[in-house]
Parts: structure tokens; C-alpha cells; sequence
């Protein structure tokens, strides 16, 4: 009996093994509910004091230091209190926590100690918040929900663009009704033209005009020129666009004005003008100056003119959309006056620190580090602001040229008219050929 008592435990745990290995193929959230939580919820539990005591997360009631005669002696406490954790909640990719500060605390050192907490409990990452005072929310991912990313659902709103997939498993979502201007920077293979593309495809069969301004010669905007109400490809070019754009801005604050209305949206239907997305590829070609009198010219109406769409553009329907592959102090002054008017931030991985701080340094300190550490091979991983929890990792959908090429000859009939800025393009084009 013993042979084959022994045969069938042999059987029963290759089936086990197998069929686990099933489940986490086709059902990973399952697999980690059924296996890896109970698991993780011990680990946890029972290395959290040790955790805290190691990464100077404990306090203690006595004083650390004594008086003896005239000397004080300083020393270090033998019996610490690590702050109350609640019971670690699952999540579809991991688990979360809260843990209750003690009187003097404050959150700095557990957002240090995330990568202490991450090795310990043998997870993926681990994400310290700080929703309310006096608490902290730690988020520990067992895997990269990123590495294969699903395409969540939203919902269908003018000027929201269903980009990706968040690292807390949520939509990204870029919605310019609540965040009107975004910024974004990456490097060359970092995943920056898939994103635009995605955009473009997301925001063609809406009723919204797409303007275009790629002084590469339109090599990355030019491909979806069939739904782009304008292209610029040369700087030349993008300041008459520009400066019509502004123009439109004026013209858009008298009718708003004599409606008695604040924005456009607070006007009726029939007197509402067309939304404007103004898609700029690579800032940095329209800041940088050849030393020419007409090239400093031309960088300086360029960046008067963003700075103006930004300032004024949101309430009027003019969004911009700014992209580059390095952007910092360095290109001019107006750089970081208009990055100031850019609320939506999104840095994939950057050449150098500079262009992350940026990109982020302003708004999320800590978000900067998490920028740097994106690898090569994770193409299309930024972080991203505008998310509840200030910023998150997210993965943007592969979304090739191709596509977004179809998408646009697609919906090629929707393309609104803008008479003045075709007209002073034209114009433009014109001169530069005389």
C-alpha cells in the first residue's frame, strides 16, 4: 500500500501544481486571493514590529536620556512601540494597510522606508500615502500590473481620452474638461509618440478640432493630417497658427462676454464654438533660437503665445497639449512660466533627472524618483498626475501609427474648420516659399 499511497500524493500534487499554474495564467487575481494574500497578510503581520523598529518607525514613552549628577546621558530606548496597523485589506493586485501615527510622527519616514517594506514583504512595491492626518496608507502590489495591462473601461465624455491603465488597476483617463493642459516628456523609445497617437485616436470621433504643431517636419503629427483642422511643421508656421489661435481666444472672451457667461460651456449650443486641442510634438524646436534676429523673434512670440493659451485657454475651449523630449530652464525663461500653467503631468523615462524634475519636481517630490527608476524595456510606463492619489504609475494601450492613421482617415469627416488659422497658415506658408 505504501507504493501506491505514495503514487497518488505524487499525482494529486503534480494535478495541484498544475492546475495552479492554470489559474494563474488565466485568472492571476484569483490565484493571488487564493495563495499569495493569506500568505502575504502573514508576513506582514509578523514582521511589521521588526520593520518599523529597523527603520526608526517606533516611539517610546520613556525619555531617551537621563541626568546623572551634571552629566546627561543619551541612549537608545530598549522597549519601542511600533504604530497600530489595521488587518491588510486584498486588493485585485495586492494589499493595503493603514497605519496610525503616534503623537509626533509624521509621514516622511514611512515614505522612506517603502523600499524596507517592499524587500521584507516580498512584494513587487509599495506605495506610502498620507490621505488624512495623522494616518498613513501603505499599498503593497504583489506583481506589475503593468507588465501586461488591460484597457479599463470610462466613461464616454467630450474631451476625455481613455489612454491606458493604471498601476492601482483604474482607467487612465485624461480629461480636459478637468485638467485643461498636459504636459509631457520622454525619451525617444519611452512610449511619448504611442501615447500622442493614442490620444489622437481617442479624440478623433469626437466634435473637438485638432490642431497640430510638429516642427520636425510633421513626420510624427503628419500621419494623422486627414483629422487635424491645422499642421504646422516648421516654427515659422506654428506662430502664425498661434497667433491666429490667440486671436480665436479674443474673439471667443466677446462672445462669452456679451452672453454674460463665464466659459464657453455656460453658453447654449447653438452659440458654443468648436473645443480645441493644440497637439505640440518636441517644445524644445520652438524655444531654441539660431542666434538670428528673426529666430530669437519667432522663439519669443512662440512661447508669448502658448503662455497666453494657457493663461486664458481653458475657460475658452483652447487646450494644449505640449510634448518633448527634454524640456528644462535652460530652453528660455517661458518654459517654466507656461509649465506652471500645465496642470496634467506625464514623464515617461527621461535621459536626465532634470527633465523629470521638471516634469514633476514642482508638484510631487517623490513622484521624481519614481520617474528615474522606469527601465527601457518597460516602453510606454510614465507617471502620470491627475489621479486621485496625486500621481500614479500608469502604461499607456499600444496604440501603433497605423491605427491611429486609420482612426483619423476615419473620422476624416468630422474635422471642424478653423477658417483663420488655415488662412494665416496659408499666409505663412506663402511668405516662407517668397
Amino acid at each position: 500500500m505504501g507504493p501506491i499511497l505514495l503514487a497518488f500524493a505524487l499525482a494529486a500534487l503534480a494535478w495541484l501544481l498544475l492546475a495552479g499554474a492554470a489559474l494563474r495564467e488565466r485568472h492571476p487575481v484569483w490565484f493571488w486571493y487564493l495563495t499569495g494574500y493569506p500568505a502575504s497578510v502573514l508576513r506582514v503581520l509578523f514582521t511589521w514590529r521588526k520593520v518599523a523598529q529597523f527603520n526608526g518607525l517606533t516611539v517610546t514613552h520613556k525619555p531617551v536620556r537621563k541626568q546623572l549628577g551634571d552629566l546627561e546621558v543619551h541612549g537608545e530606548p530598549v522597549r519601542t512601540i511600533a504604530p497600530r496597523i489595521s488587518f491588510p485589506r486584498a486588493t485585485p493586485t495586492g494589499l493595503s494597510l493603514v497605519a496610525r501615527l503616534h503623537p509626533g510622527q509624521t509621514p516622511g519616514p514611512f515614505i522612506a522606508a517603502s523600499d524596507a517594506l517592499t524587500h521584507a514583504w516580498r512584494m513587487h512595491g509599495v506605495r506610502v500615502t498620507s490621505p488624512e492626518r495623522g494616518i498613513v496608507l501603505i499599498t503593497a502590489t504583489a506583481r506589475d500590473p503593468l507588465e501586461q495591462p488591460g484597457l479599463a473601461s470610462a466613461p464616454a465624455e467630450l474631451l476625455c481620452a481613455l489612454i491606458g491603465a493604471l498601476e492601482s488597476g483604474g482607467a487612465w483617463v485624461m480629461n480636459l474638461r478637468q485638467v485643461p493642459h498636459w504636459l509631457i516628456t520622454g525619451a525617444t523609445q519611452s512610449g511619448k509618440s504611442t501615447l500622442l497617437a493614442r490620444l489622437v485616436s481617442q479624440l478623433a470621433p469626437q466634435p473637438v478640432a485638432l490642431v497640430g504643431i510638429d516642427c520636425k517636419g510633421g513626420m510624427e503629427l503628419g500621419l494623422f493630417g486627414s483629422r487635424l483642422s491645422a499642421l504646422a511643421t516648421s516654427r515659422r508656421e506654428a506662430v502664425a497658427v498661434l497667433g491666429a489661435l490667440v486671436v480665436e481666444l479674443q474673439d471667443r472672451m466677446r462672445t462669452c462676454r456679451q452672453a454674460g457667461a463665464r466659459s464657453i460651456w455656460e453658453l447654449s449650443q447653438s452659440r458654443r464654438p468648436v473645443p480645441v486641442v493644440v497637439i505640440v510634438d518636441e517644445l524644445a524646436e520652438l524655444y531654441l533660437a539660431d542666434g538670428t534676429r528673426d529666430g530669437k523673434a519667432e522663439a519669443e512670440q512662440c512661447s508669448s503665445y502658448l503662455l497666453r493659451l494657457g493663461q486664458l485657454g481653458a475657460a475658452l475651449g483652447l487646450h494644449l497639449v505640449i510634448a518633448g523630449q527634454r524640456v528644462g530652464s535652460d530652453l528660455g525663461s517661458g518654459v517654466t512660466a507656461l509649465r506652471a500653467q500645465l496642470g496634467g503631468r506625464i514623464c515617461h523615462r527621461v535621459n536626465d533627472p532634470g527633465t523629470a524634475e521638471m516634469t514633476l519636481g514642482d508638484l510631487h517630490k517623490d513622484a521624481v524618483v519614481v520617474a528615474q527608476s522606469i527601465t527601457p524595456h518597460e516602453r510606454g510606463v510614465a507617471v502620470c498626475t491627475g489621479t486621485e492619489g496625486g500621481w500614479d504609475r500608469a502604461r499607456s494601450h499600444l496604440t501603433t501609427a497605423e491605427e491611429a492613421r486609420k482612426t483619423a482617415s476615419a473620422f476624416a469627416g468630422m474635422t471642424p474648420e478653423l477658417p483663420s488659422v488655415n488662412r494665416a497658415l496659408k499666409v505663412s506658408a506663402e511668405g516662407e516659399e517668397a
